[in-house]
């Protein structure tokens, strides 16, 4: 399960929930093993993410210097991240946008991240708002979006 040691430990309900709440994922290690399982989970086998030989020379006007994480990849860890942190709590994941800002490599270490910032309540439903961020063992922000999760009401 992912950790919350950054959340309030009163967090643990939408009343609870205070703007700045953060919330942390598990370190993932990505390895030339874990980016193969991808590339037969997902059927892309783009030569990005498996030939070496490929990447020695320039993708586009990049120099990665060899292959690297699916994209993907980033997507899933604040997926588990989020819905590991809002299943205790009642609430559901409903949406998730990001942009990846840098490569990850075979050796990196990320970590997923989010701050709520912003709370909603609507007739039908209540509202979070998550700015979510990866960054890598030196602190280079990775992938950056915005989440949103629902605590539907008790009915």
């Amino acid at each position: 399960m992912t950790e919350t040691s950054t959340i309030r430990p009163e967090s643990r309900s939408f009343e609870t929930l205070a703007i700045g709440d953060t919330i942390t994922g598990s370190p993932f290690h990505p390895t030339r093993e874990t980016i193969r399982d991808f590339c037969d989970a997902s059927l892309d086998y783009n030569p990005l993410h498996w030939d070496d030989e490929y990447m020695k020379g320039s993708f586009g006007k990049t120099q990665f210097g060899g292959i690297i994480m699916h994209g993907m990849t980033n997507f899933g860890l604040l997926s588990r991240m989020l819905t590991d942190w809002l299943y205790p709590m009642g609430g559901v994941h409903r949406r998730l946008e990001t942009r990846w800002k840098a490569p990850v490599k075979p050796g990196d270490t990320i970590v997923p991240t989010g701050t709520v910032t912003a709370k909603k309540e609507t007739a039908k439903s209540r509202w979070a708002v998550i700015e979510v961020v990866i960054r890598n063992q030196h602190g280079a922000t990775i992938a950056q979006g915005e989440a949103t999760a629902e605590f539907p009401l008790a009915r």
